[in-house]
């Protein structure tokens, strides 16, 4: 009996306990890039709206597919959230024109809630470094396989690893927590 109820005190604390916030690990300034419409696209577009970012490479035959392909996840696991936003943001601006991006957006069935950028290979090399934390964009291809979270005021909540199996759902999970 004395079991039974320690069992039941620990799963009603266990569920009483909510988690915990996500903390602010950094802070995404503004940026003016190139959306795949050959448009500007302005960071403060994202303002109030909570966004998904990844780096990756239309030519990639490394990583980039299966990013892709879990970001497809999460535009199709927030469905009911039109506030969310996705950004993928080229490290082969170069090669990846807006026309190209945009025919890989329509590859991946990217709705409207999800933009991929381009731009000169400084601005994305200072972002990817400076404001995401991910690294250099050197022209060597090589990138982070993360994805980060940044909530409605540019502020850096949560980084995932995409090799990681609950990843996805991780950053479902706490999308909807923001």
């Amino acid at each position: 009996m004395k079991r039974l109820w320690l069992s039941i005190a620990v799963l009603s604390a266990g569920c009483a306990r909510p988690d915990s916030p996500l903390e602010v690990l950094g802070a995404i300034p503004e940026f003016v890039l190139t959306a795949q419409n050959g448009q500007d696209f302005s960071s403060t577009a994202l303002g109030g709206h909570i966004w998904v970012a990844n780096f990756i490479f239309t030519n990639c035959a490394g990583p980039c597919p299966r990013m892709s392909s879990q970001m497809a996840q999460v535009q199709n696991l927030t469905e009911d959230l039109p506030g969310l936003r996705l950004v993928t943001f080229t490290v082969d601006p170069e090669r990846d024109t807006p026309e190209v991006l945009a025919a890989y957006a329509k590859r991946q069935k990217a709705d409207k809630r999800w933009v991929f950028l381009t731009g000169s290979q400084a601005t994305l090399h200072k972002l990817k470094r400076e404001a995401f934390l991910l690294g250099n964009v050197d022209g060597q291809l090589n990138h982070s396989t993360r994805f980060v979270l940044v909530d409605g005021q540019s502020r850096i909540r949560a980084y995932y690893d995409t090799s990681e199996a609950q990843s996805i759902r991780t950053l479902v999970r706490d999308i909807r927590r923001l």
